[in-house]
């Protein structure tokens, strides 16, 4: 899973998984989630992040050992 910030475009990009991205779906004119052929959900887009989200506060919780 890799989280990247885009601060020139105000930008989030979260990706879950690193596959071939079949399908890009608008679920917003500001967020876009991306899937794989399967159906499974590969990364979600959010522009406009830092009005959008608290993107200046990252915690990650329950890291696989």
């Amino acid at each position: 899973m890799k989280v990247s910030y885009f601060d020139d475009s105000d930008t989030l990009y979260i990706e879950f998984r690193s596959s071939d991205i079949a399908e890009s779906k608008d679920l917003d004119e500001n967020t876009i989630l991306d899937v794989d052929a399967s159906g499974n959900v590969c990364a979600i887009t959010f522009e406009h992040a830092s009005q959008r989200t608290d993107v200046s506060h990252l915690i990650v919780e329950g890291i696989a050992a």
